[in-house]
């Protein structure tokens, strides 16, 4: 049996992204997760989708949907979303599609990048003994009648443990300090890669965490 790995938003730090998949070592019998919020705030939006389709088609790699990913799909269709994502991230995200120095528009984004975050990407996703959301679950409710504001935009402050008794991993909500949060039934790691902190890796089942920067610094560690 190989690991089951989850990785935090990326936010369009590819460099981190691949400083640290060179250190994780994943192999063919590793399960990869991601948490979603591919895009907005690092430089390179882009290329992480296309390294995530890429990827996608060898399997074995699980891609949640973040809100950032979508609020980037849903300003194809509102303007008041659309004014919403470009404050948050959305310019960093036009500028990857760009050339030459020229910010590009939607109108840039393949349809292959749409697809992905509109179809291939999913709300959760669940093993024997953890549950893999963007940002948040209600304790009460199964999976597939959460709400989207819990599911995508939710912080992570008080979470109660989830009546299926797993152990939910989660992103949404920055660790500044770099280091992943855990309250025992509920495991947030996103550590704030587009700012000053880190990419992380974890293994669920180990709890080891491997973390890497846009510069290339390292550094392994355990829950």
């Amino acid at each position: 049996m190989g690991r089951t790995l989850a990785i935090g938003d990326i936010h369009g730090c590819l460099a981190a992204l691949e400083t640290l998949m060179n250190i994780v070592r994943v192999n063919s019998d590793d399960l990869l997760i991601t948490l979603g919020d591919y895009v907005d705030r690092g430089p390179h939006s882009r290329q992480v989708l296309d390294w995530l389709i890429d990827r996608n088609r060898g399997g074995r790699l699980v891609t949640l949907r973040g809100n950032h990913d979508l609020m980037m799909s849903d300003s194809r269709f509102d303007n008041e979303t659309r004014n919403g994502w470009i404050s948050v991230g959305g310019v960093q995200t036009l500028q990857s599609y760009g050339d030459e120095g020229i910010i590009g528009t939607l109108d840039d984004v393949p349809d292959r990048h749409f697809e992905f975050i509109d179809n291939t990407c999913r709300r959760y996703f669940e093993t024997s003994t953890h549950i893999f959301v963007h940002a948040m679950l209600e304790e009460s409710t199964p999976l597939d009648e959460q709400e989207d504001s819990c599911i995508y935009w939710e912080k992570f402050r008080n979470p109660q443990p989830h009546y299926s008794g797993k152990i939910m991993v989660c992103g949404h909500t920055a660790q500044k300090n770099g280091v992943p949060l855990n309250v025992g039934h509920a495991i947030c790691i996103d550590t704030w890669v587009y700012g000053t902190g880190w990419l992380t890796c974890l293994d669920v089942d180990s709890g080891k965490c491997w973390q890497a920067k846009q510069s290339g610094e390292t550094r392994t560690g355990w829950l």
